[in-house]
């Protein structure tokens, strides 16, 4: 998430981006039930292990775009299957529909919320935020009711805490 700053670098080595792993799990039907976006410190296998025994229930099935680290994902007993993008358009690739779906759905939300974004200041809490809202979407009547009811359930939080939002997502 981010994108290059003017005169920095370009791509994954720009000092504008910020990491995150982006979950969808889905029905028996196909269907996104949750979203988990959680920041990670690289895409390596000591992080994405962490980022999974944390996440991930033990015998789920995870099915990721072929970076070698999402084969750390079995470290947290998933059944881990590989399928490699290459140069394919998210349109080639079903299996991926809901996941860039979601992400094409965040870029939008954020694009629309915010027009100055920090997002290494702020990612974590623009992507709790977004969690949040997805992961509540059924019953949109009731989502600021169960706010309210999550926001008074809470207590107080040193600031800290609340910066730190992507862990209550």
């Amino acid at each position: 998430m981010g994108g290059e700053l003017a005169g920095g670098k370009v791509g994954r080595g720009s000092e504008n981006k910020v990491l995150f792993v982006a979950a969808v799990s889905l029905s028996n039907q196909g269907s996104p039930l949750f979203v988990k976006l959680s920041l990670v410190e690289g895409f390596n296998s000591a992080a994405i292990k962490d980022w999974a025994v944390k996440n991930l229930a033990p015998g789920c099935k995870v099915l990721s775009d072929g970076l070698a680290c999402f084969n750390a994902v079995t470290d947290a007993n998933c059944i881990h299957t590989v399928n490699v993008v290459g140069a394919c358009k998210p349109r080639d690739l079903p299996q991926f529909k809901w996941v860039n779906t979601v992400l094409g759905n965040l870029k939008t939300s954020l694009a629309g919320a915010y027009h100055a974004l920090d997002y290494v200041k702020y990612a974590s809490g623009y992507l709790a935020a977004f969690c949040y809202r997805f992961n509540r979407r059924v019953d949109l009547r009731t989502l600021v009711v169960k706010l309210m009811a999550d926001t008074a359930l809470c207590g107080p939080h040193p600031l800290r805490v609340i910066r730190a939002a992507e862990r209550y997502c």
